[in-house]
């Protein structure tokens, strides 16, 4: 099987396709993120659904990458007979999906092979599949796909194959078109035409990038692959377009990512503004208005792209897993859990908000103050923390800390923007908050936070403590925690979540580094004044970017290849953060915007240092 980081990601801000270095789309789900799959070879074999356009000889291309600011895929394969180039892309959705794919000539002649394997449902149901004037049209119950070329086509084994030559010069279309089965055929689009409104679309949309610094190639990278993670009609970002790439190579931490996690509100918002993507923001805020509507005490972590409150859990027995990493799961059981930290990543996320200058409305402040009402009975509970663990129940350090965020944004909401509460029972419990965290939280002995309260274990979370303003950057026992988990808590310097063996997390066996973690920790080391030590994290982590600039959730280091699904918004998310504050060599709050830019403010200009006490209590 290819491996995680073969992938690279094309998609029409609805769904996204993984195709990998050897011309494979092994990936995609039709029509939504969270549709079932008609491609799924990546989770079992191409028998399970793919669509293979290369060289007849097949093998890895020679070199491949994005036309610069965009989400159009260019693959290139140098062979004995010429160098020919597959140009892969879906325009910006319209009332159905496209998929396009060019074939082009660059030199020579070169003798291809395409393979079209269409299984809808996880690779679950074959299609019937019939030829009419124009190509093929499959279907089965709710889906139809339509497949248009000139290239010849012929049915062996249940698989469409197409054996060609192009020369140098040619350019060959394959448009598929998927369809719902009880309306007509849709109008096949022009594949040169559309190649072209699909450049402009996403050039457009690259050029309102503000950022400008050293690190502006990969963070321009991220913020299109964060773009195509997002779904257009609603403004939710999922966390990733896959579901069950595992965290441990044939183990079964396997889980179902294509939903809107709240724990990534702030750092999403965050990103956006900075880098002039305001838009985005505003589409995101509003989502996550619309999802955390209704009862407080039914506040989730996560959201289907829709708001949809229902994720049920289920495996699929057919497919083996990738590399036999099984169970296969769809669905996601941990939105049924109790964390308390997604209240104050709420918050948080609305008080940057109304820092940022966006839309601020009463009714926005009326669901904050009813969720903040709830939280007041709840936050000292015993909760599953913020990686959903599935063992019991503790009183997790990053959840009260989180809490204690929750009622830091309200009493500002009230001290600072002159909007109505309770400001006085809020401060009171803040003050109770943060004691119950130094008392319990924090192991005096060591110098450094924990995990849980009355366990000894180290987490990642705790490299979030000055990120959201619970103690200055530079306070000792910040120094202390910083310096103890890259003691306990690293793999050749980056981080773990946490140690699955220590944790007590529900499930058997390991996982990679986390990478989101490693930025944190970057963040952490220049909030510590640590400067140079931080850069050389950042530019460590930029070069497990794969070839076109992606990160999946995790990475192996004894492996040295990504884990985990892909391509996933929180590192992403992570990256351009804290590429913008090395750009500007200082750190902020959560809830405080990263400003644009400037020639002044970019490496050593103004504002170099750290936040002060001032700004973090």
């Amino acid at each position: 099987m290819a491996r995680i980081e073969d992938y690279a990601v094309v998609g029409d801000l609805q769904t996204g396709a993984l195709v990998s270095n050897e011309g494979s789309i092994d990936w995609l789900c039709l029509p939504r993120f969270d549709s079932p799959a008609c491609f799924s070879a990546l989770l079992d074999t191409p028998d399970a659904g793919r669509w293979l356009l290369a060289p007849r000889d097949g093998g890895p291309c020679t070199r491949r990458g994005y036309r610069d600011g965009t989400l159009i895929l260019e693959t290139e394969w140098e062979t004995p007979e010429g160098t020919v180039r597959v140009i892969d892309f879906m325009p910006p959705r319209d009332a159905v999906a496209d998929i396009v794919r060019i074939v082009e000539g660059v030199s020579g002649s070169v003798k291809m092979r395409g393979e079209l394997v269409m299984r809808f449902d996880y690779g679950h149901i074959i299609p019937w599949v019939r030829r009419d004037k124009y190509g093929l049209h499959a279907i089965a119950g709710p889906d139809a796909v339509y497949f248009v070329t000139p290239a010849p086509l012929q049915s062996e084994n249940m698989h469409t194959i197409s054996e060609f030559t192009v020369s140098a010069g040619e350019r060959i279309p394959f448009v598929l078109t998927w369809a719902p089965s009880h309306v007509g055929r849709p109008h096949t689009v022009d594949a040169e035409k559309v190649l072209a409104t699909t450049y402009a679309f996403w050039r457009g949309w690259a050029s309102q990038c503000t950022v400008k610094g050293e690190y502006q190639e990969a963070v321009l990278r991220s913020l299109v692959t964060l773009k195509a993670l997002t779904y257009a009609p609603t403004g939710g970002i999922v966390a990733a377009v896959t579901t069950s790439l595992p965290e441990q190579l044939g183990g079964p931490r396997n889980w179902d990512y294509r939903y809107c996690w709240l724990r990534d509100a702030t750092m999403t918002l965050q990103a956006l503004l900075a880098a002039g993507y305001s838009a985005e923001a505003a589409a995101w805020r509003d989502w996550l208005l619309r999802a955390v509507a209704g009862d407080p005490a039914d506040l989730q972590i996560m959201y289907g792209i829709h708001g949809e409150r229902r994720l049920p859990e289920m495996e699929l027995s057919w497919l083996k897993g990738y590399e036999n990493s099984s169970p296969v799961r769809i669905g996601n059981g941990a939105a049924e859990q109790l964390q308390l930290d997604v209240w104050g990543e709420v918050l948080d996320c609305l008080a940057l908000t109304r820092n940022s200058l966006l839309k601020h409305t009463d009714e926005a402040w009326d669901l904050q103050c009813a969720l903040m009402a709830h939280l007041e009975t709840i936050w000292d509970q015993p909760d599953n923390g913020l990686w959903e663990m599935r063992g019991p129940r503790r009183h997790f350090t990053h959840s009260k800390v989180m809490a204690w965020v929750a009622a830091d944004r309200m009493v500002k909401g009230v001290r600072e923007s002159g909007l109505p509460g309770p400001v006085e029972r809020w401060e009171t419990l803040r003050d109770t908050i943060h004691r119950d965290v130094m008392a319990n939280g924090f192991d005096a002995a060591r110098n450094t936070f924990v995990q849980s309260y009355g366990r000894p274990e180290l987490d990642a979370s705790l490299l979030l403590i000055p990120r959201v303003g619970f103690l200055p950057p530079d306070d000792p026992r910040v120094i202390g925690t910083i310096e103890a988990i890259q003691r306990e808590l690293t793999e050749d310097g980056f981080v773990l979540r946490y140690r699955p063996a220590e944790s007590d997390d529900g499930l058997p066996g390991d996982e990679g580094v986390f990478l989101a973690c490693s930025y944190w920790l970057v963040e952490a080391l220049l909030g510590a004044g640590r400067h140079e030590e931080s850069r050389q994290l950042f530019e460590r982590l930029l070069e497990l970017r794969n070839d076109v600039g992606l990160l999946s959730e995790e990475w192996a280091v004894k492996a040295g290849r990504q884990l985990g699904n892909t391509p996933q918004a929180f590192s992403h998310f992570a990256l351009v953060t804290s590429a913008l504050e090395l750009h500007q060599d200082t750190v902020r709050r959560s809830d405080t915007p990263i400003p644009p830019e400037s020639a002044e403010r970019r490496r050593g200009g103004a504002g170099r240092g750290t936040a002060s006490p001032s700004q973090n209590r």
